[in-house]
């Protein structure tokens, strides 16, 4: 038998032990108690994956409009400030639905654009550099506004060209339950 052939052999042969063997259900979700969604304009963001695992609550998708009606939702020619506060209060509300504070955050990935809409020019060159600076900028200062003293969770920031839907700002990570919310009764 060729080396190739035994690796394929082998590798088959691997694979099929591990169905045999139950290996489907260590990669089974788990079940969480995380509350369930509002439905879109409702009072809680609507989320976009999250949920709750081994005591570690993972939140994704997180913009300037989850949580907020369809005729509330800012758009790409709002202020990015506007945007920031918006997303973090949303992500707020998440948090604290499924039993964590913003100070249990323990990482977050904050993806951020410059407006791209009809009528607005791309900005180019310095313009572009320094636009994205000052977002940066604004969004330093609105997102310590959210944490105690020295309790802001490790973080990265990454310019984007465009985000999915009119918001600005995304952002995504995970977070310590400390307040595990009661199971459903359902």
């Amino acid at each position: 038998m060729e080396i190739n052939s035994r690796r394929t052999f082998f590798g088959k042969f691997a694979a099929l032990a591990a169905v045999v063997t139950g290996a489907p259900k260590l990669f089974a979700q788990q079940p969480s108690n995380t509350p369930t969604p509002s439905e879109p304009g409702g009072d809680r963001p609507r989320p976009r994956a999250n949920h709750t695992h081994n005591g570690i609550y993972y939140f994704s998708g997180t913009g300037s409009n989850d949580g907020y009606p369809k005729d509330d939702h800012v758009k790409v020619t709002d202020p990015f400030e506007k945007h920031v506060t918006r997303t973090m209060d949303a992500l707020k509300k998440s948090v604290e639905s499924a039993g964590c504070t913003m100070d249990s955050i323990m990482n977050m990935q904050v993806f951020f654009c410059l407006p791209l809409a009809d009528g607005v020019p791309p900005l180019t060159g310095k313009a572009r550099f320094d636009a994205y600076q000052a977002h940066y900028q604004a969004l330093n200062k609105i997102y310590g506004t959210y944490f105690s003293p020295g309790k802001a969770p490790s973080r990265s920031c990454m310019a984007l060209d465009w985000i999915p839907g009119d918001s600005l700002i995304e952002v995504v990570g995970s977070a310590m339950v400390v307040n595990p919310p009661a199971p459903s009764s359902n």
